[in-house]
């Protein structure tokens, strides 16, 4: 069964100062969302989410990474990168973590735009006017602190009790000022190693 998808929503955010100064290079964020009838609404407590998964959420991942990649001009140009949903108030959060922690949803952005690091997220239930965040990070570099950024916006209407709403995110650049280092040099000053941060 397709996603029944009521509208979609493309956020576009341009920073051109920051903190009173002019960036040296506009920071873009995207945000592209679609708002679909959650396939589990009205069935009760359902056991086994995988065929709904399977129908919708390719077809998700397939239609916001097309947005994003619109809106950036290429999936070269995208940055950093995650991804969001929001449950409405008749649904569990399961049901919106379902459609965006699958690689059938997720690995369309990922290989459309080259990226080796996790996509990271936000998963909640909640009612219409609900603000969508989106963690960013930097698509190829974790530990990359100026594309740390969120993409926020909110949907006036959605979602209703039986919908849900899933979303992408990007950015063109890093945070326009910059300047508080990486997280390799905390690692260094602490003398911890990279594949062990907490020195555990």
């Amino acid at each position: 069964m397709p996603a029944e998808i009521r509208k979609t929503l493309l956020h576009v955010e341009t920073t051109l100062v920051e903190g009173g100064r002019s960036a040296p290079r506009p920071l873009k964020l995207i945000g592209a969302a679609a708002v679909v009838r959650n396939p589990w609404a009205g069935l009760g407590f359902v056991e086994d989410l995988k065929p709904a998964i399977h129908d919708i959420a390719p077809e998700l991942g397939a239609l916001l990474t097309g947005m994003i990649l619109d809106a950036a001009g290429g999936g070269d140009k995208v940055e950093g990168y995650g991804k969001a949903a929001i449950c409405g108030l008749k649904g569990e959060v399961e049901h919106a973590s379902a459609l965006i922690h699958t690689l059938r949803f997720g690995n369309h952005y990922r290989q459309a735009v080259g990226a080796k690091t996790y996509l990271a997220f936000t998963n909640i239930r909640g009612g219409a006017n609900t603000p969508i965040m989106i963690p960013l990070m930097d698509k190829n570099d974790e530990g990359r602190r100026s594309h740390y950024l969120t993409v926020h916006f909110a949907i006036p209407d959605a979602p209703a009790e039986d919908e849900i709403v899933v979303a992408l995110g990007a950015s063109i650049g890093g945070r326009p000022h910059h300047r508080i280092g990486d997280r390799y040099q905390d690692l260094k000053d602490l003398g911890h190693d990279v594949a062990n941060p907490a020195a555990v």
